[in-house]
């Protein structure tokens, strides 16, 4: 019994007391259709079970227990997801993995820098014998060798971008700027009257022009009426542009007092303007999105240190080259930096190097060695996220521990899989338990151990449909997983036979690590776009192509053939929201027809309800205790905090007297406990509900809730909801669609049913683009554009293009030897 983790009657979510025996010091998969109860039995149940009795070991009490009746065998519990919950533009992967800070510390040691008035290079082991310290001041000062001028002695603050000292002082440290592309806001050519500024539409832009005007007047300025505005004059320009109150107004008008009434011309200024929206939406709106550009800061050159510390070197680098630099290429100049410096020298720096040293050895190890330091965290996939995470485990002497994550291989080539199996086999060698939740059949063929989830989503799952090794499965008539497997799989899921010429051609590509790529994709089809980790795959879509219609561009010539779309339609792997208050109903559009659907319920119009009381976003038919949340948060101090059922609506969000309205037998709160596939036969009469809950189902989403939180959903559900707000507004356009990995979190099954979406997409005329690893949905598509050969600096290339038979004769291409022979 030592050997085995024993769950007994687990119920949690739609687990049906379900009963199974993981052995330990193994390498496990828990796998299943989407939405089976693997995340519940793995995460919900398992986890939190080691989480709730180590915490209650340590004396706190009132921890909520899962739904299960024992479990017994449980090990001490690590969970490693791919949730990216730092989204502050500062953070990277050098300071998430606290290599920047090292790397701070050997450049105050070590840093070489130059006497601003006799040009003499100074070494800090010259001068740590002539430091000054000024009275009534913390800051010290270096005196040249040569010269005896003094500047102050740089230190770690020097080297952060995240300080006053050491940040580049026209961009904060942000190493960009954000400007408005004026062309796009005024058109020169025109008069007000005609359209001249871009954002005055309607009775808005009739009510701003008269204002402007009135300004003119006050200021004695020309009569504006029907002339271009590049005919105005300095004055005119100075009040359109800036407004009444700025310092350019003032300076032109310096005997006037600026108009304190709109009737007099207290006009803001269409720049000032757009600038203070720009800030209250924290650059976050359509008007952003049209109208304003990042663009390399001018000052620092998107170096993000000041002038002196970013021209400080060490072995010949700066800084801001080696962040620059793949962590493939920063450990060739670690050991470079090593092995010149003399061992009195070395010993100041020699926690900082090993640090360095060993988290970039493990970075490397699992694949993510064309990464650089300066990558924002942000722009992490899931997967990777996670790996920087595994990678911090690599090296760990913990024995006995349960480590539980969440497919580890989203994002992964199937040439990187391999690396990355051989990892977690040296955890579970060390003594420990490896527990994945997966869908990677390469990753399956590996395991110990699997446990097959199913037989469907939702209430039609959680159970144990197989169990074993992977051939064992094959061999189990309920195994979901062993079905998919043994059937004879189409390698082409639709009858689209043409000739693929005309397209999308992006001309002269140089975003990131691409090298001057220009590819063409074909249109009216489904485009695989493939490659290994790091290879500039989302560079050449998300960089690029995305990009396509933004005023400035740099990172490619020109794109041609979009001219036949009506829209692109791009849909990433980013957080649909970070509020718990949004749910898929929500999102989809879907709550507000269900809401007023109750409120024409002959009994809610007795009361006198109206839609409103059916929200549990605002006052009235909500459970004020919780404000609708169903839960309340309880402070754990050191410890994250702990949701609790809400004591007064026992979790069901809605006062008693909303709750009694009833629809089909089901309450607002049951509609929300629902799933999409049980509200189908719920809302059997009503059309518009029927065809979104219809559409979720054939995007792979029917297992999930009604009212389950936006932020509990994984990248894939996330674009995969995107995708379907989209189809939503789709009508008779034709469309460019972006996707990110489609097929992430899905079980084979369930890719099947995606696929047939996408078809339908493009025999209705559309273009589909994906970034894709699944060979599956490769070998699907019908023209794959396959990239690197490597990752970083090694990629960026063009490898291969064609159908998917004609990938897999290259054999330049990774891809291609992965794709089935």
């Amino acid at each position: 019994m030592h050997n085995v983790m024993t769950v007994n009657g687990a119920r949690e979510n739609n687990l049906k007391n379900l009963s199974v025996s993981i052995p330990k010091n193994k390498l496990i998969v828990v796998t299943g259709p989407s939405g089976s109860g693997k995340s519940t039995l793995a995460l919900d149940t398992l986890f939190n079970e080691c989480q709730r009795q180590y915490l209650e070991s340590m004396g706190m009490q009132g921890i909520n227990k899962p739904k299960v009746d024992s479990i017994s065998g449980l090990s001490p519990a690590i969970s490693i997801n791919q949730h990216i919950t730092n989204r502050n533009p500062r953070s990277t992967v050098g300071t998430m993995t606290d290599m920047y800070t090292s790397l701070r510390m050997v450049f105050e040691k070590h840093g070489e820098r130059t006497c601003p008035s006799c040009q003499y290079s100074i070494n800090p082991m010259t001068y740590e014998g002539n430091v000054e310290k000024e009275a009534d001041s913390f800051t010290e000062y270096i005196l040249c060798p040569n010269c005896n001028v003094k500047m102050e002695k740089l230190t770690r603050t020097h080297f952060s971008y995240n300080t006053t000292e050491g940040a580049c002082s026209n961009c904060k440290g942000l190493g960009e700027t954000v400007a408005i592309h004026l062309p796009s806001v005024f058109h020169e050519e025109l008069s007000l009257e005609d359209g001249a500024v871009d954002i005055f539409a309607g009775r808005y832009g009739e009510y701003q022009i008269a204002v402007l005007k009135a300004a003119f007047q006050y200021y004695q300025l020309p009569d504006a009426d029907n002339v271009a505005i590049r005919d105005f004059n300095e004055g005119q320009k100075a009040i359109l542009y800036y407004g009444v109150e700025s310092d350019e107004v003032k300076q032109l008008f310096p005997n006037v007092k600026p108009p304190k009434t709109v009737e007099k011309g207290k006009f803001p200024g269409v720049l000032t303007s757009m600038w203070r929206r720009y800030a209250e939406h924290d650059g976050s709106s359509a008007e952003a999105d049209a109208y304003f550009y990042s663009q390399t800061c001018p000052v620092c050159h998107g170096e993000r240190l000041n002038e002196v510390s970013r021209s400080v070197t060490v072995e010949g680098w700066t800084i801001p080259q080696l962040v620059v630099h793949s962590l493939e290429e920063m450990a060739a100049w670690i050991d470079k930096l090593e092995a010149s410096l003399e061992q009195t020298s070395y010993q100041l720096v020699e926690t900082f190097v090993e640090d360095i040293k060993t988290k970039l050895s493990r970075i490397i190890k699992i694949g993510l060695g064309y990464l650089t330091l300066d990558r924002q965290v942000i722009t992490l996939s899931g997967g990777e996220a996670q790996r920087i995470r595994l990678s911090a485990l690599l090296d760990s002497a913990l024995t006995g521990v349960l480590y539980i994550m969440d497919e580890p291989t989203v994002g992964l080539h199937p040439k990187d899989t391999a690396g990355l199996i051989s990892i977690l086999k040296h955890l579970r060698d060390l003594g420990n338990t490896v527990l994945l939740i997966e869908h990677d059949v390469d990753v399956m063929r590996e395991a110990d151990y699997i446990i097959d989830i199913g037989p469907g989503a939702g209430k039609l799952g959680g159970t144990v449909v197989g169990q074993g090794t992977l051939q064992e499965l094959l061999q189990q008539e309920k195994s979901v997983t062993g079905q998919y497997l043994r059937a004879e799989k189409p390698r082409k899921m639709n009858n689209r036979t043409k000739k693929y010429e005309a397209g999308i051609t992006i001309h002269h590509a140089a975003a990131n690590n691409l090298q001057d790529v220009t590819v063409t994709f074909p249109t009216a089809c489904l485009t695989a776009v493939t490659g290994v980790s790091g290879s500039g795959k989302s560079s050449l879509l998300f960089e690029v192509l995305a990009k396509a219609n933004d005023a400035i561009h740099e990172d490619f010539e020109k794109i041609t053939g979009l001219d036949v779309f009506d829209q692109m339609i791009i849909v990433g792997q980013s957080p649909l929201s970070r509020m718990k208050r949004s749910n898929m109903a929500t999102y989809i559009d879907l709550f507000t027809p269900v809401r007023a659907m109750f409120a024409k319920l002959p009994e809610a119009k007795e009361k006198k309800l109206t839609a409103k009381h059916f929200s549990f976003n605002t006052a009235g038919g909500r459970c004020e205790n919780c404000q609708g949340l169903g839960y309340v948060t309880t402070n754990m101090l050191f410890f994250p905090d702990l949701e609790v059922v809400c004591p007064e609506c026992l979790g069901r969000r809605f006062k008693q007297e909303i709750l009694a309205v009833k629809y089909q037998g089901y309450s607002i709160n049951d509609i929300l406990e629902s799933s999409i596939h049980e509200c189908l036969s719920i809302f059997e009469g009503e059309k518009k509900i029927q065809a979104i809950l219809k559409l979720l189902t054939e995007i792979g989403l029917g297992y999930l809730k009604m009212g389950q939180s936006l932020t509990t959903l994984s990248g894939g559900e996330g674009q995969r909801l995107k995708l379907a707000k989209e189809l939503m507004k789709q009508g008779k356009k034709t469309s460019l669609y972006l996707l990110d990995e489609p097929t992430s979190g899905l079980h084979p099954n369930d890719t099947i049913q995606l696929l047939k979406l996408l078809n339908r997409l493009v025999d209705a005329g559309n273009t589909v683009i994906m970034v894709e690893h699944n060979s599956q949905v490769i070998e699907a598509a019908d023209w794959v554009v396959d990239l690197g050969p490597e990752g970083g600096a090694k990629g960026g290339k063009v490898i291969a293009e064609g159908t998917p038979e004609m990938i897999k004769e290259n054999k330049a291409s990774y891809t291609g030897q992965y794709l089935q022979v």
